[in-house]
């Protein structure tokens, strides 16, 4: 019997909050956050707001992630942040986002780096996959997927779990033409794809044990009106929020319908 995988909500804020602003922002998350229990609360603000969040989040039990870095530890990489930095703030890494594939360049090849620097320095991965409108019509969908988790997971060795029956490293379904254009994809619809597609694909990686116990979330207009429709599916283990994360109204609310 596969033990329950903990609900999982991460907040990437993306390229918005000045310090001051995050600040304000977590000072009034932090209640409403806190009495949610039996979910994991993840907050991914810009890398200058990370060393002012994690010091309003401490003694919390509210988590704090980044939304990228470099593969290399340290080396001539101007206006790169390496793993090494990270981890002295924060447990968590978005990599693989579709905006990053989409504007900067990155590749199933790049990814792969991310995350074997990530686990290497003790972060978590939340790996980022997604097909685009085109492909989604093109009914090419599972091709696309099966490249992208398999490319971004060559060579990876997953570390010991914290928890029994999980892991350390996620997986976030956010299907491209679902993200930031209020069209989300329906709960159904993405729960076949994580079912179907995504979890056999890890169990071909690392065997059905780990592919059952790593927690892939869904992400693309994920917001408090339409939550819980995907945290009632069984292969949906939770949300990386985009735009909704950036309002507490918004946010706490997904927060507790994660929670059930």
């Amino acid at each position: 019997m596969t033990t329950k995988r903990t609900p999982f909500i991460a907040g990437n804020w993306k390229m918005y909050k000045t310090i001051a602003e995050a600040r304000q922002l977590v000072s009034e998350m932090i209640p409403s956050l806190q009495g949610v229990s039996g979910v994991e609360k993840v907050l991914c603000p810009p890398f200058p707001d990370l060393l002012a969040v994690k010091a309003i989040l401490e003694g919390t039990e509210i988590g704090l992630g980044a939304q990228n870095m470099h593969w290399e530890s340290a080396g001539a990489f101007t206006g790169e942040v390496s793993p090494v930095m990270l981890a002295e703030l924060c447990q968590y890494v978005i990599l693989g986002h579709s905006e990053r594939r989409a504007y900067f360049g990155e590749t199933d090849e790049t990814v792969n780096r991310k995350v074997k620097a990530a686990i290497a320095h003790g972060l978590i991965p939340i790996m980022c996959i997604g097909e685009t409108l085109q492909e989604n019509e093109a009914g090419t969908t599972q091709q696309v997927l099966e490249k992208q988790i398999m490319g971004g997971l060559v060579d990876v060795t997953l570390p010991e779990a914290t928890q029994p029956g999980e892991v350390n490293f996620i997986v976030a379904y956010e299907p491209v033409w679902a993200i930031g254009t209020g069209k989300a994809a329906t709960s159904q619809g993405a729960n076949a794809v994580v079912s179907d597609i995504i979890r056999p694909t890890l169990a071909k990686i690392f065997g059905s044990q780990i592919a059952e116990a790593v927690r892939v979330l869904y992400g693309g207009s994920v917001k408090a009106s339409n939550a819980s429709e995907f945290f009632k599916q069984s292969d949906i283990d939770g949300a990386l929020v985009g735009g909704a994360s950036l309002k507490v109204e918004e946010f706490a609310p997904i927060v507790q319908a994660a929670a059930g």
